[in-house]
């Protein structure tokens, strides 16, 4: 599975996000790409106030205080 990260630097939320992402994709098949949300104007105001952001096929799947069974649970 192929996600898209959003986040941004010094974001506490966004580093906890990430290694329950790294965690699962120790046992599942799982990539993402990280964008920054400040190197882009449009995004940055779509996603301000949601980061960490995960979406998945252009469609926001989960976002906020993200845990190790929020990331699994876009696997199953």
């Amino acid at each position: 599975m192929h996600i898209t990260f959003y986040t941004r630097p010094n974001c506490e939320l966004c580093e906890e996000a990430e290694r329950m992402l790294k965690l699962v994709a120790e046992d599942h098949p799982l990539e993402w790409e990280t964008i920054n949300i400040e190197e882009d104007d449009e995004i940055h105001e779509k996603y301000m106030l949601m980061i960490p952001v995960i979406e998945h096929e252009g469609r926001v799947r989960t976002y906020g205080n993200i845990g190790y069974i929020d990331v699994l649970e876009l696997i199953d």
